[in-house]
């Protein structure tokens, strides 16, 4: 299997509204949490009582992708067959081997002779074109044997969301109540502690965790119940520690003692701020996802920013982009009738921009933090992009939390960032496995054989400071 999935480049960021949340009154909270949100209640067809819409049955997901009954699953098999190429180590090099696992590595080894090929031979295990030819693939299966069963588990998954069936793993809690306090050791006793309807497969379980795991992966760094501490093993660091605790101070605020009435009435801190630079597919994540972070932070204002020049690509028809005017100079886009706890704003910018613009300054370590879905910082494709805006990062003096892919992917960013910015740089959380990754495997259609997590990995990193001591 391949390490490193980068097959494009993966930008930078963008930018946030000037406005800021309204100021919350505690006594807007509701005292009991209201019914789970349904998935019709976002628009999606309920299709419990109408079996005669099921595309497929539960035990009929496996297809060839050239012969799925989903025209959209025919349509990226048509779009591997001419752009994904055969790995078989006879055929000369397509590019730079990017990993220690990367199949174009074998290719080197051999000095092949043979020109590229693209996939056209699709596996009968696993149902994906993944060599050029019949006779390749026969060849190559012990390599190919590896990643097969996992391809094919993948393949039904893709199916499974095409079924047309009703995906109760899409219903998502309320508000929690504050006197129960949620898990977060795990998915189990996060889904658990947090009233999730129960999910006793593991296909819904991936399904599940593919969205849920852009905020809760957040929310594990950054809660006071975090699974990482300072403990053996536990892979926070002392500075993580003192950062964390600055950021979890207004995450968590005491009860101020506000009503409905005048007598009620309290001052409220500003939003904590959320920047998530070079967004890409997580800022089209349905918005009833990105609330379920609202709920594990009550009495906490929170603005999530997404911030990319890929942040609102394909979204066109949902959000026309508007117009840059002197009253909004990036052009952002503000939803801030989400709930009364949640605002996003996008931006369709790079971040190093509206940073040289001073749009967000000033930062607060209490306040602010960064987040970075795999960035590709040490990635050949992308890090170009993130040299100008590292040096900015690192001036801000807050958190930056990253995720990879894979521990080679998360070992190449950091060693990148560590190289770049030699001695001003602060570990908060040393790299490893993140406890809320997806448990889905994804395809990358220019390479059907590499196989990735989304959000596999999680680390955090902080520009170094300094205090400075007086003598006599």
């Amino acid at each position: 299997m391949q390490i490193d999935r980068k097959s494009r480049p993966f930008p930078a960021q963008q930018k946030r509204t000037a406005t800021s949340v309204e100021p919350r009154n505690e006594a807007a909270i509701p005292i009991n949490p209201g019914p789970p949100q349904t998935a019709t209640s976002f628009g999606v067809e309920d299709h419990r009582q109408r079996p005669e819409r099921l595309l497929l049955q539960p035990n009929n997901l496996f297809h060839s992708f050239s012969n799925s009954p989903a025209p959209g699953i025919r349509r990226r098999a048509a779009f591997m067959k001419s752009h994904a190429y055969c790995p078989h180590p006879d055929h000369r090099q397509t590019r730079l081997a990017l990993s220690p696992q990367d199949p174009e590595n074998r290719k080197a080894e051999r000095k092949s002779t043979q020109p590229p090929a693209f996939v056209n031979f699709e596996c009968p295990d696993c149902g994906l074109p993944v060599y050029c030819t019949e006779n390749h693939w026969m060849e190559d299966y012990e390599s190919h044997s590896e990643i097969c069963d996992t391809l094919r588990q993948a393949n039904e998954d893709d199916h499974d969301l095409h079924s047309g069936r009703y995906f109760p793993e899409f219903e998502y809690p309320g508000p929690q109540y504050e006197e129960i306090l949620v898990n977060m050791t795990n998915w189990d006793t996060y889904l658990y502690t947090r009233e999730f309807k129960a999910i006793n497969e593991d296909r819904p379980m991936r399904q599940a965790t593919r969205l849920l795991t852009y905020p809760v992966t957040i929310a594990s760094v950054i809660h006071e119940l975090s699974p990482y501490n300072i403990r053996a093993g536990g892979r926070l660091t002392v500075e993580g520690l003192k950062s964390l605790s600055a950021l979890r101070y207004n995450l968590h605020p005491p009860r101020s003692g506000a009503g409905p009435d005048i007598k009620g009435l309290r001052l409220s801190a500003p939003p904590v701020r959320i920047f998530i630079l070079g967004a890409r597919a997580e800022s089209s994540i349905p918005r009833d996802v990105w609330i379920q972070l609202e709920y594990l932070f009550p009495r906490c204002a929170i603005h999530l920013i997404f911030i990319g020049p890929e942040s609102m690509a394909n979204r066109d028809a949902e959000f026309p982009l508007p117009d840059r005017t002197p009253a909004n100079p990036f052009g952002g886009i503000v939803e801030d009738r989400l709930s009364s706890y949640t605002k996003i704003t996008t931006f369709v910018e790079y971040y190093h921009t509206m940073h040289k613009a001073n749009y967000f300054q000033p930062f607060d370590p209490y306040f602010d933090c960064f987040m970075l879905f795999h960035p590709g910082l040490g990635h050949p494709a992308s890090v170009h992009e993130w040299e100008e805006t590292l040096p900015q990062l690192l001036e801000t003096k807050v958190p930056v939390i990253c995720t990879g892919y894979t521990e080679w992917d998360m070992q190449r960013d950091k060693k990148w960032v560590e190289e770049k910015m030699a001695g001003e740089v602060d570990m908060l959380l040393e790299p490893g496995e993140n406890r809320f990754r997806s448990l889905r495997w994804d395809l990358n259609d220019l390479d059907p054989g590499d196989l990735s997590c989304g959000n596999w990995g999680v680390w955090a990193f902080r520009g170094k400071r300094y205090e400075a001591t007086m003598h006599d």
